[in-house]
């Protein structure tokens, strides 16, 4: 079956960096598109970042855009967020997303929090 593992969270200090793990396994990870979509409290889910199959291309929200680097590992099944100069405001659970054959998986989540 479908698992989706994140980890790397933690608290970090205004301007400092992290570096998200997601584990993929039970499909053909070099064949989907993977996605960083994270929740602050009280909002609605939002889209961080995702990655094509190849890795050759990537999208990222404007809120991330220049401070966040989405990446995969085919040998490792594993998708990465290297986040750098974070914010308070990037606080929130992240989640890992895939959609493999019309179905929608997700992570636990890996919570981020960013305060002095």
């Amino acid at each position: 079956q479908v698992q989706l593992v994140e980890s790397g969270g933690g608290l970090v200090q205004p301007g400092g960096s992290l570096r998200l793990s997601c584990a993929a396994s039970g499909f053909t990870f070099s064949s989907y598109v993977m996605s960083w979509v994270r929740q602050a409290p009280g909002k609605e889910r939002e889209g961080v970042s995702c990655i094509s199959s190849s890795g050759g291309r990537t999208n990222y929200a404007d809120s991330v855009k220049g401070r966040f680097t989405i990446s995969r590992d085919s040998a490792k099944n594993t998708v990465y967020l290297q986040m750098n100069s974070l914010k308070p405001e990037d606080t929130a659970e992240y989640y890992c997303n895939t959609v493999t054959v019309g179905r929608s998986y997700w992570g636990q989540g890996t919570q981020v929090t960013v305060s002095s």
